[in-house]
């Protein structure tokens, strides 16, 4: 099976020497010395301040929205997007915050803007955007409405690591931006993931939270929750932060050979300008959601696993819907149509040359 993604595993060598450390240090979990290491580098690495380390990428959004006080009391509504993974929705239901859903830019597959503030009411408390892979939300314009109106901005980068945007990081912009470091993701530490604060303070009630609200071992300050990070994810965070420019390389040089060849037979996201690229899907359009059905069945034929990735549009999903949600066409078109090809370190030329094959063959009916 050629899989839609593979996790990366780093040096196993020098994974043993962290593990080794904690082993000698006895310190596995409450900020020890590997999660303080992997924070800094990030934030080096990232050119960023204010990064929070925690247990996975849906605590990271729902810690920030309490972190920023976004609170699920009384009537409590986020503007969102319907074109995203599910946890982008879920997070917000979960604390008790309805997900009111606009439609997307047909073209960058992004939140759009103008259709954001029609939707605002009295009960909307923020907006959440994704960085859908990786390719930058209109991020001037969105803080303009935020601004205006008076909501807080929390985006949902699971797909942005390492994202530029006129030179600076992407994830810079906003009250907040949650990151994924799940073990299919670019940059992974098996589970994790982490909450940029555009404010310290922000960070700081957000550090209390995520250890039960605790200052003290004796004295409680907020209502917390357990979401800290493991010395042991941090230890496979810092050895693929090591080897993640190899990484990025190897996904770039699949990333063109698709593009090049693909370029005239499919329809691709376009890119933000300015927008650089860390190459962690390749993305597709077909021309309906008949041809997507059949073209998965010819490559899961030859053991080749792709992803309708995002199917379906969450505006249409029963569990999220509420009386705020309207049509999104748009997302309902591009969530029938798209699939997401196989991409990670380690795909054979051989097999890229497969997969470009078959899609090019079905493109063409």
């Amino acid at each position: 099976m050629i899989p839609v993604t593979k996790p990366y595993l780093p040096c196993r060598e020098k994974l043993d020497r962290y593990i080794d450390g904690i082993y000698e240090r006895g310190w596995l979990t409450n900020n020890g010395p590997l999660v303080q290491e992997l924070t800094r580098r990030l934030e080096e690495y990232l050119g960023v301040e204010n990064l929070l380390l925690v247990s996975n990428g849906t605590l990271a959004l729902q810690i920030a929205y309490r972190a920023l006080g976004i609170s699920g009391e009384g009537p409590c509504e986020a503007i969102t997007t319907p074109f995203t993974y599910v946890a982008t929705a879920s997070s917000l239901k979960w604390e008790g915050i309805d997900p009111v859903f606009v439609d997307i830019n047909p073209d960058t597959w992004c939140l759009e803007p103008d259709n954001i503030e029609a939707a605002i009411t009295s009960a909307t408390k923020a907006i959440v955007p994704v960085h859908v892979f990786g390719n930058a939300c209109e991020v001037e314009a969105i803080d303009r409405i935020a601004e205006h109106r008076g909501l807080k901005v929390i985006y949902d980068g699971a797909h942005a690591f390492g994202i530029t945007y006129n030179g600076e990081s992407l994830l810079k912009y906003g009250d907040a931006t949650s990151l994924s470091f799940h073990a299919t993701k670019l940059f992974h530490s098996i589970e994790g993931g982490a909450i940029i604060f555009k404010h310290k303070e922000d960070m700081e009630r957000a550090r209390r939270m995520i250890n039960f609200g605790l200052v003290s071992a004796e004295e409680i300050v907020d209502v917390g929750i357990n979401a800290k990070m493991s010395e042991f994810h941090a230890a496979m965070g810092l050895c693929v932060l090591d080897e993640i420019d190899e990484n990025i390389s190897n996904r770039s040089n699949i990333w063109h050979e698709y593009y090049t060849a693909l370029l005239d037979n499919v329809q691709l996201q376009f890119r933000k300008p300015h927008v650089s690229c860390n190459y962690s899907y390749f993305p597709l359009l077909l021309n309906s959601d008949e041809t997507v059905k059949y073209l998965i069945a010819r490559l899961s034929a030859k053991n080749i696993q792709t992803r309708r990735y995002f199917y379906p549009s969450l505006h249409a999903v029963e569990e999220f819907s509420n009386t705020s949600n309207s049509a999104a066409p748009i997302s309902d078109n591009i969530s029938n149509r798209i699939l997401c090809l196989p991409i990670f370190s380690g795909l054979s030329s051989m097999e890229r040359e497969l997969i470009i094959n078959i899609v090019r063959e079905e493109a063409k009916k």
